[in-house]
């Protein structure tokens, strides 16, 4: 394809433009009229924006997503099968996945106890080194995550849809294996994508497998885990703690008993801030352009059918 003409919602800005121009495409006005080859999702764009602009434009054959997790646009998505759909899964890998490893330590360390205590209290806490980790999802986010576990000497189960192994862990098993790896995990990390078979994958039946030393990390979406059962598994201290990054609801309301309980750690979605992964996003956006125009395969492509 000798020209691409890219459009953007909600409006266009200059990282986008630049990394489509210096993969010889072109940014055009998303505006009646106007051919439209591909588009690119920005973010704050509502769905229903997205929905009318496609539309409009009937000609468009690709839309680039600003996200790993695509629910947001889910409707969009069924309704278009025949577009090519991209988003931003494992684009954003290296900065989530080490948010990931400081809530890990931060719990395994008691930091949330000692950020609010006001006297010295008991020497305590755990090393990482050595322990059972379970990684629940085997994307760009999870694949870098067992690669950072793997330097503290740990053992690393990932559990995905697939038997396929995952690269860097010690074991890779099935989802419907998960129960069976959570009786023996010491750190739970959750990476996996929401879709319908993976709201609540953590609910009080799974929460209730789980060692009393046990701690969970969520820096996927707030639905994998029942909250309702969280805050009772830790109120009762039946594991050792939680860190989330994502909650459900989100933002999580004040007044929430998360955010009073002593062995939560709480992060309002910061694994990926907009100045750690714009630049990332842009990147992904330039090299999809360059080879929706050589016809090379795209990098992020997503099933509307599974919903990641």
């Amino acid at each position: 394809m000798s020209e691409l003409r890219v459009g953007v919602l909600p409006e266009t800005n200059d990282r986008v433009e630049r990394a489509v121009r210096e993969a010889g495409g072109s940014v055009v006005e998303v505006r009646e009229g106007e051919r439209l080859d591909g588009l690119v999702v920005w973010f704050g764009t509502r769905p229903d924006d997205l929905e009318r602009t496609l539309e409009a434009h009937p000609e468009a054959s690709w839309v680039q997503l600003p996200s790993a997790g695509i629910e947001k646009y889910a409707g969009s998505l069924r309704a278009h099968l025949e577009l090519a759909w991209t988003s931003a899964k494992g684009a954003y890998a290296e900065p989530v996945a080490e948010h990931a490893l400081a809530l890990t330590l931060a719990l395994l360390r008691l930091l949330p106890e000692r950020a609010r205590a006001t006297s010295w209290g008991e020497v305590a806490g755990t090393s990482l080194h050595g322990l059972e980790v379970v990684v629940v999802g085997a994307g760009g986010v999870g694949l870098e995550i067992v690669r950072l576990m793997k330097g503290f000497r740990t053992t690393v189960t990932v559990v995905r849809r697939s038997d396929a192994p995952a690269e860097g862990a010690d074991r890779t098993v099935t989802s419907d294996r998960l129960a069976e790896v959570l009786a023996h995990a010491d750190v739970v990390v959750v990476a996996a994508a929401l879709t319908d078979g993976t709201r609540r994958l953590l609910d009080a039946d799974a929460l209730a497998l789980l060692q009393p030393h046990a701690v969970v990390v969520n820096i996927a979406r707030g639905g994998l885990i029942d909250t309702d059962a969280l805050v009772s598994a830790l109120r009762e201290e039946r594991i050792a703690g939680a860190a989330l990054d994502v909650t459900d609801p989100e933002p999580l309301p004040d007044g929430h008993p998360l955010w009073t309980e002593p062995r939560a750690l709480i992060t309002p979605h910061t694994a990926d801030t907009p100045a750690m992964i714009e630049p990332l996003l842009a990147d992904r956006i330039g090299r999809n352009v360059a080879a929706r125009r050589a016809g090379s395969p795209l990098e992020g492509v997503v099933d509307p059918r599974a919903g990641y």
